[in-house]
């Protein structure tokens, strides 16, 4: 048999493992991703809504993921769902505060500026629900419907539950729900945005959260 045969050969069953090992992993991080609790509760009405933040365009106008997370907010907070929004994000990716766009944007909606909260600290996803259980255990509340893009709302749950189970003090009832994509977006672009956040909350799983002052925790997720 000639050399490049075998070669050939070879080759193919290397590709061949390399594409079923590829897939066993793909499928599961798709399962850890898509089993991650949405919940902790089965209540349909809260304390406040949570509106996870994003950065805003270079300009500092909403950005479209940023734009849908709000007016979803705002739709949420009209259907009676809760009595306050509260916004949570600093000026993590720009000089724009995540958490002072979006509020702005409520208010412009028609939201009152007396039934929006901010947190203007975060700089990530955790820190995005340290402050903002924070927040609301300084005024009695202790139940909130977080709300965020579809791809994140598995990671913020993953960040909700840890919390609650390592800082019982900043314990909150919840449930996530999500807010439309941006028109603007492909199902391409939708479809990479999923991808990394299984993979993320994949790492998650395996690796925990590293240690800080927000969440002591650096082992991996039950």
């Amino acid at each position: 048999m000639p050399d490049t045969l075998i070669s050939v050969k070879i080759l193919t069953r290397i590709l061949f493992y390399f594409g079923a090992a590829v897939f066993a992993i793909a499928l599961f991080a798709a399962g850890i991703y898509l089993t991650i609790p949405t919940h902790n509760t089965a209540a349909s009405h809260f304390d406040t809504l949570i509106v996870l933040g994003y950065p805003a365009n270079a300009d500092g106008t909403p950005s479209p993921e940023e734009r849908e997370r709000v007016l979803e907010g705002v739709r949420e907070y009209k259907a009676g769902v809760a009595p306050y929004i509260l916004m949570t994000g600093a000026a993590a990716h720009n000089q724009y505060i995540e958490a002072d766009v979006m509020a702005e944007l409520a208010r412009s909606q028609g939201v009152p500026a007396s039934a929006i909260l901010e947190d203007v600290q975060a700089q990530n996803t955790i820190q995005n629900i340290y402050y903002s259980a924070s927040i609301m255990h300084q005024y009695d509340m202790n139940s909130a419907e977080i709300i965020s893009s579809p791809s994140h709302l598995p990671r913020a749950a993953l960040v909700v539950n840890t919390f609650n189970v390592d800082q019982p003090s900043l314990y909150i009832n919840w449930s996530t729900h999500a807010a439309s994509w941006p028109p603007e977006y492909s199902i391409f672009h939708e479809a990479i945005l999923y991808i990394g956040e299984a993979r993320n909350c994949l790492i998650l799983r395996f690796n925990g959260f590293p240690s800080s002052r927000f969440l002591p925790r650096d082992r991996a997720i039950n």
